[in-house]
């Protein structure tokens, strides 16, 4: 089954561009391009189509972009890496088996010849695509897929990505190109999830893994030439051993990373890039033609993370949530750029259904639990990410107005996980942005991220255990193993327990806003995902 997140409507482009109050000219663009079809761009574009875009591309050209995620605390390899920008990068220098388009989130076969051949109800073959190979010219192998799934799965590489898989029984080599997947019961999201494990090979992270961290070896359209750690620019050529339906369509990328938005919104005004992600919502009337702005709503949130430690009175963690006033959130703070959430999956997923416990504004309900949770100061810690730097201090207000002490600091992404992964100090509530669905978007991909996995159940949010916590895998176990409506009734029922529990909860579903310069850039296609991408996109400069 193929889940595709439904894109924007024009209706919502239209009033995201009046409510803003944006110039005449982005409005008439965001108008014209007619909300979810606006994705093209170049005058002969066609979002998706690679040979469309090539032959109106200018394939010795360099695509610019302006990045505002900051690289993670490790390197590139993907069976480690999290954060923002490093996946983004992945989805040009890497391949999965299958893999999804970032933009159509529509699943193919990336490496695999084909989808998955489905031998009986537990047991699967893939078939390596003729004539693969990695980047340094070395052929892909049955062997580097086993390898590649075998370390994701093995315990002690503490892989995050371990807990989308944990269906696999095993996966064997059953000639030099065809491997066996098989699986523990029947189900249903076979290709769509072992997209989650990239290919990579064996030889080299065996000789140097430190050294494949840092400059990964993959299969995919570009290769990486300048991992951004020194120069905080990473650049990318052309794969010329890349023989998929997916190539590059320029000869070289260079992404800058600019955290910092006045110097990314002067980038793409001043055309030093052709895009840029997370555009300010105070700049966004600074951008006028040939910029294009479109905002694409997505799962991407931001979220309410509790030490269910020292806030292991449930009243205490639902009190902190009345106490926010979400509309005032959503619409200064994020200037109409967000929405309230009302179940753990934003309102236009496949598997939305209103959770049985909504949190809304409600100062007295939350002075009345936190009194009965005996609760009388919070250690809160937030993420400085700019775009809700307008969010933080609503919360702040909002929390202090219930007359309690509000410990309150700022650290970096980075530094907020360092900080707690290692005990450094107390904390009882961060607040911090999330978007999984970089890896997928089925309702138990999503829930697994932050409720399977120990990392984030036991290390951060010290819930493993709970009476909560067991209901909730058990109800994942069961739901994975059910197809059609059955399955998505059960996660529809998940969400109303992680509602009632909140040890993570989202406070709001975001539309990624995205700047481009729709003359220079080809087939690009705005994500509703945290990110860029440039896959099938070509571009017409030098």
């Amino acid at each position: 089954m193929t889940i595709s997140t439904p894109r924007a409507s024009r209706r919502e482009f239209i009033r995201l561009s009046s409510t803003l109050g944006l110039a005449a000219g982005l409005a008439a663009t965001l108008a014209a391009c007619g909300g979810s079809d606006s994705a093209s761009a170049g005058a002969t574009a066609v979002a998706g189509d690679s040979a469309a875009n090539a032959a109106a591309s200018n394939a010795e050209g360099t695509i610019t972009a302006g990045i505002s995620y900051e690289l993670g605390t490790n390197g590139y390899d993907p069976m480690t890496t999290s954060a923002a920008l490093t996946v983004a990068a992945n989805w040009h220098t890497l391949e999965g088996l299958t893999e999804l388009h970032p933009a159509t989130r529509e699943c193919y076969a990336a490496l695999a010849a084909d989808l998955p051949t489905q031998v009986d109800d537990t047991t699967y073959e893939v078939t390596l695509r003729d004539g693969a190979a990695f980047s340094d010219g070395t052929p892909v192998t049955a062997d580097d897929v086993v390898f590649s799934f075998e370390r994701v799965l093995d315990p002690d590489n503490n892989s995050l990505y371990s807990q989308f898989i944990t269906f696999i029984d095993a996966v064997t080599k059953k000639d030099d190109a065809t491997v066996t997947i098989t699986t523990k019961y029947p189900y249903s999201l076979v290709a769509e999830r072992i997209s989650v494990v990239k290919i990579v090979p064996r030889a080299a992270v065996e000789a140097d893994a430190a050294a494949f961290d840092m400059n990964p070896v993959g299969t995919g359209p570009y290769t990486m030439t300048d991992n951004g750690a020194a120069s905080q620019t990473i650049v990318f050529e052309r794969n010329d051993h890349y023989n998929g339906s997916h190539p590059a369509l320029a000869k070289s990328m260079t992404w800058q990373i600019l955290p910092d938005d006045t110097t990314r919104t002067n980038a793409i005004t001043s055309g030093t890039v052709q895009a840029i992600d997370a555009v300010p919502v105070a700049n966004l009337s600074t951008m006028q033609a040939p910029i294009t702005v479109a905002a694409q709503q997505g799962f991407s949130l931001l979220f309410a993370m509790f030490n269910n430690a020292t806030l292991s009175d449930v009243k205490a963690r639902q009190a902190i949530l009345y106490a926010l006033d979400y509309n005032k959130i959503c619409e200064t703070g994020m200037g109409t750029l967000a929405t309230p959430a009302t179940c753990f999956v934003q309102e236009d997923h496949p598997a939305y259904k209103q959770a049985s416990t909504v949190y809304t504004y409600d100062a007295d309900k939350a002075k009345s639990l936190l009194a009965e949770a005996g609760v009388t100061s919070i250690n809160l810690l937030c993420s400085d990410h700019g775009w809700f730097a307008s969010v933080r201090p609503i919360i702040r207000e909002n929390l202090e107005a219930l007359g309690i002490t509000v410990n309150y600091e700022e650290k970096k992404s980075a530094d907020v996980y360092a900080f707690i992964d290692s005990d450094q100090g107390d904390w009882d509530v961060v607040i911090a942005p999330g978007d999984p669905s970089v890896f997928g978007n089925d309702a138990d991909l999503l829930m697994r991220w932050w409720y399977a996995g120990d990392i984030w159940t036991d290390t951060r949010l010290h819930w493993k255990g709970t009476d909560a916590y067991k209901q909730v895998q058990a109800a994942l176990d069961e739901a994975v193993q059910l197809d059609g409506d059955a399955q998505v009734a059960k996660w529809q029922e998940i969400f109303d327990l992680i509602a009632a529990d909140v040890p993570l909860y989202p406070i709001f579903h975001r539309k990624s806003p995205t700047a481009y310069d729709a003359e220079a850039l080809v087939g690009f296609q705005p994500i509703a995902l945290t990110g860029l991408s440039f896959v099938d996109v070509g571009t017409t400069a030098a």
